[in-house]
């Protein structure tokens, strides 16, 4: 989300939570950062105006319960109206009609469409167990057939082949054809974009619309465009009855108005938001959730969902059942580790989800040093022999400079990683026979948590 907008409504979070009582003038100074926030971020005004209307109505009306100050009611107010503004909870893809569910992709050209595409084809089989087919209808531009074709293999779903040479609503029929033929679920088209809205490539999306009755509409928007994009959004929408909108470039620099606005102008609720630009890096926007990543609340489930999902549980059920039996922790648990991380999706990712309060005092830490060192710390056990990483001991002066040398490294910086991991293996011989290791058996998705080695 965009961190000029999370950081300054998060100094006001901070400002609000010291009030003593809510009055009309402390509610109308709040307010007034607020606006600028929002208008600074690229909020479409008529929604920073009634985003504030609504604040100020509920606050001014609240009567504030025993257990919270008026700073943290003020917070709840904003924190809830933020999340009515972009929705309100989850709103779920439709998949309800006959087999092949169609889902037409609409936007401009550079807004992440075709790879937008891939990663909901991606979500679509892993989290819905869907049998996808894939089609571009982008005849002007070859290279973005191509590329769909390349990230669809890439999500592990099919691709229909066109050309330039044919015609858009020829491509969609017999891609719906072959879709039906072969009992697909979905079937997602890709259609062309424009650097800016034309009459043609509205009149070809408005025809595409017609002969395939999509059961999604979905508007595919860079978050990153700000105003432009509530614009575009909305051009979108006086044409097509758009079902809902996937934010692309959600994790970018970007001053994130988009993520406020399109909603209300569009009347089309946020379905999708791209965080990365991996390939899974596609999420199911929730309104609420989203609203305490902006104030600087975190969002500690998809931090918990993230973290849940990058862990091998096999890997550290195997790891827990070798440490209790007296093995002991070498250097391949050691790198075990270290690659569980980064399925994780790397310390940056993870802090990103982190409260603020607690993103801040890791702030303090260099992030993208850290990521290096992990990096390192990879190269240099991948410089060693299968015995040295069995029995570490034996890794003596010579066979030092010998890593060393192999991984790009200073012997210092070896002599360094081997004292952490013989940190991690104290840690570890201490685990063995305590409550610890019955904890790690027992608890599901859990498994495998022990200190990361950063």
């Amino acid at each position: 989300m965009a961190s000029a907008l999370s950081d300054k409504l998060s100094r006001l979070v901070k400002e609000i939570r010291g009030q003593a009582r809510i009055t009309e003038g402390n509610v109308s100074d709040m307010l007034r950062e607020v606006r600028m926030a929002l208008l600074e971020a690229d909020v479409a005004l008529p929604v920073v105006r009634d985003f504030i209307a609504r604040v100020k109505e509920k606050a001014l009306g609240q009567d504030v319960l025993g257990s919270l100050s008026p700073g943290q009611a003020l917070v709840g107010i904003v924190s809830k109206e933020l999340a009515a503004t972009m929705g309100e909870g989850v709103a779920d893809i439709n998949l309800a009609a006959q087999p092949p569910a169609v889902i037409l992709m609409a936007g401009l050209q550079g807004a992440g469409k075709t790879t937008t595409t891939a990663k909901l084809a991606k979500y679509l089989i892993e989290k819905r167990r869907k049998k996808v087919l894939t089609v571009s209808s982008d005849v002007y531009r070859p290279a973005a057939i191509e590329q769909l074709k390349t990230v669809t293999a890439q999500a592990g779903a099919e691709w229909f082949a066109s050309t330039p040479e044919q015609k858009p609503v020829a491509i969609a029929l017999a891609a719906l054809d072959y879709a039906r033929k072969h009992f697909f679920d979905v079937l997602l088209v890709d259609t062309a974009g424009r650097l800016a809205i034309d009459e043609t490539l509205m009149h070809e999306i408005r025809e595409l619309h017609g002969v395939l009755r999509p059961v999604e509409t979905l508007f595919v928007v860079d978050a990153m465009q700000g105003q432009d994009a509530v614009n575009t959004a909305k051009a979108f929408k006086e044409s097509l009855p758009l079902t809902g909108i996937i934010l692309t470039k959600l994790d970018g620099d970007s001053r994130g108005g988009a993520a406020l606005s399109v909603r209300q102008v569009t009347g089309a609720p946020i379905k999708f938001a791209g965080t990365s630009e991996k390939i899974d890096g596609l999420e199911v926007f929730d309104a609420e959730r989203h609203a305490g990543r902006i104030l600087g609340m975190g969002d500690i489930l998809a931090l918990v969902e993230q973290v849940t999902s990058g862990v091998d549980v096999a890997a550290a059920q195997k790891l827990a059942a070798k440490v209790k039996s007296g093995a002991g922790f070498d250097l391949n648990d050691f790198l075990a580790q270290i690659q569980q991380m980064k399925q994780m999706g790397g310390l940056s990712s993870l802090m990103d989800k982190m409260p603020a309060a607690i993103a801040e005092k890791a702030g303090q830490m260099d992030m993208g040093r850290a990521e290096k060192d992990m990096q390192r710390k990879q190269g240099i056990i991948h410089s060693m022999t299968p015995l040295e990483r069995r029995k570490p001991e034996i890794i003596k002066a010579t066979r030092k400079r010998r890593i060393a040398t192999g991984a790009g490294v200073q012997v210092q910086e070896v002599n360094r990683m081997l004292k952490e991991f013989e940190q991690m293996q104290d840690m570890m011989k201490k685990m063995k026979g305590s409550g610890m290791m019955k904890m790690m058996k027992r608890m599901g998705g859990m498994k495998g948590m022990p200190k990361m080695p950063f």
